[in-house]
């Protein structure tokens, strides 16, 4: 996606990242209000307590459109966590998951992390080819009952 441009979160974006994680997820996945909870705290957390040294949220736009997210997010002294990504429908499929992905990891390595960690669910196979695409390893998977719904949980790592 050319005329697409990344920036920084900022706290304006909150309600609208809380409310598209929570439509898109109820829509595709059954997903109930629980999750849209978790991602208005995780964005919370983020805007009152973040460091910006070490942990960075990007917004990537089409215009005045806001079209995806990505987040790097402290999880220890050398282990990132990948948190927030997620691409609208209309923004799928043409390259621009490969591009947040490459510009959230190597934030992570500039920032001295030696590790990133995600935690996803086998549902989404589209994202789990993309991390295989980048090195990323599926260390774990558990059925769990989160959101309303049956799921198998996924945990991926990288080392960078």
């Amino acid at each position: 996606m050319v005329d697409v441009s990344l920036r920084r979160f900022v706290a304006g974006d909150l309600h609208w990242l809380a409310a598209r994680h929570q439509d898109l997820y109820a829509r595709e996945e059954g997903f109930d209000a629980s999750y849209g909870e978790l991602i208005a705290g995780v964005l919370h957390h983020f805007c009152s307590a973040h460091d910006p040294l070490c942990e960075k949220g990007w917004i990537a736009a089409k215009g005045s459109q806001r079209i995806g997210s990505i987040f790097c997010i402290r999880e220890t002294r050398d282990v990132a966590r990948l948190r927030l990504f997620l691409l609208t429908p209309e923004a799928r499929g043409q390259g621009l998951g490969q591009r947040l992905l490459r510009d959230c990891m190597g934030f992570s390595r500039q920032a001295g992390y030696r590790e990133m960690v995600l935690r996803t669910h086998k549902s989404r196979r589209t994202s789990g080819s993309l991390y295989r695409a980048f090195g990323w390893q599926k260390t774990e998977t558990k059925p769990v009952f989160s959101f309303g719904v049956n799921l198998i949980e996924q945990t991926w790592r990288v080392m960078l």
